[in-house]
């Protein structure tokens, strides 16, 4: 067989800097290289002017300026993206399904194309009723414009099987970094100590259970800090301002933290990690908290269940979460067994070589033979 070659649309671009799709396609992009794979990804750049080539660590970028910003700018960038792959020969791969009617071109033209369907992002709070129209659309047209579909979560396999048969459909989860050690001194400038505080990595949004989370830490005085990473706007943005007004002075935000070493060392050294997602499949800064050997409090729902494992502590409501500090946050025995029981299921499921293997099969098995 010729050189295979893949297509990564769907990103804004590698290397990763925005978020869970971007770090995986930079890691599989470089998996693939070294398997003997050309890779191309198409990169999002800001401004006017014509498409440009780059190479990256070996990686082939196709780079298209756009003069927008915001929800526009993401779609505008998706179709000239999928209008410029539609000259190129081999596999492609289209991580979410957000504008899948673009990707009918591809269909059109004979391209073998395989959709990563993501979470279910019309049943998100934070989008209104417009936005919700289109990703349930699209949603649809992604299950039938997709060669074969991959599901992040056993939860989401099912939830498509209700759109198309399940043989369409590979099960793959996100994958992650074990992280052993980090440096300590990183913590220095948020004035916290490794095992006394714990932490939140989300976007501050309903869904993501933050303010429930941030109530119930805060109903008494814990002697323990709670560190709540997020962009937050309390000025513009009310249930931003309702979550800081509702917390103790043990709460810290921080702002947004993109550095890695960073995020890490919060993880590594916290006393929990909390995880309030109510939506979505696999969830990759839960997995990095496996990865990083956390003890997890989450939300109770059959997506965070699956991927933290049975060892892990969940809440339902803010009383319930609130109960979970009061008994746990004192409890050495047992947050050292969550610990060991997240390193355990990470091991088992969401390892990078577990994940990047299976893609690797399933991506050789759907080339075109033409």
């Amino acid at each position: 067989m010729l050189d295979k070659h893949l297509h990564i649309l769907g990103v804004r671009g590698i290397p990763a800097q925005h978020g869970g799709f971007e770090t995986f396609a930079e890691k599989l992009s470089l998996f693939l290289l070294a398997q003997g794979w050309q890779v191309t990804v198409y990169c999002q750049e800001e401004g006017n002017g014509p498409t440009w080539e780059s190479t990256w660590q070996g990686v082939r970028r196709i780079h298209i300026p756009i003069g927008y910003s915001g929800a526009a700018a993401t779609v505008i960038f998706d179709w000239k993206a999928t209008w410029c792959a539609l000259s190129e020969r081999g596999l492609f791969l289209t991580l979410g399904y957000n504008t899948a009617i673009f990707n009918l071109l591809q269909r059109l033209v004979g391209q073998v194309n395989i959709i990563n369907m993501d979470g279910i992002e019309w049943r998100r709070d934070k989008w209104g009723g417009i936005a919700k129209i289109w990703f349930w659309l699209n949603e649809r047209a992604g299950c039938w414009i997709g060669n074969h579909l991959i599901a992040d979560h056993p939860k989401i396999k099912e939830h498509l099987a209700t759109r198309v048969r399940t043989d369409k459909i590979s099960m793959i989860p996100y994958g992650g970094d074990e992280v052993t050690n980090a440096e300590v001194d990183l913590l220095a400038p948020y004035t916290i100590e490794p095992g006394h505080f714990s932490v939140i990595i989300a976007r501050p949004e309903p869904e993501n259970s933050v303010l429930e989370m941030v109530r119930a830490f805060s109903q008494t005085r814990r002697n323990h800090k709670l560190v709540v990473l997020g962009n937050f706007k309390p000025e513009s943005n009310s249930f931003h301002r309702q979550v800081m007004i509702s917390a103790s002075d043990e709460v810290l935000f921080p702002g947004a933290i993109y550095e890695a070493s960073i995020v890490q060392a919060l993880r590594f050294f916290s006393r929990f990690y909390l995880h309030g997602h109510r939506v979505g499949g696999t969830n990759p800064s839960l997995v990095e908290a496996l990865g990083a050997g956390c003890a997890v409090i989450a939300q109770d729902n059959h997506f965070n269940r699956w991927v933290a494992g049975s060892e892990a502590a969940y809440f339902k409501d803010e009383s319930a979460c609130a109960g979970l500090f009061d008994r746990l946050l004192h409890d050495d025995a047992t947050v050292e067994h969550m610990k060991t029981a997240s390193r355990a299921r990470f091991q088992e499921r969401f390892t990078w070589p577990q994940v990047l293997h299976e893609y690797e099969e399933l991506l050789t098995r759907w080339y075109p033979s033409k």
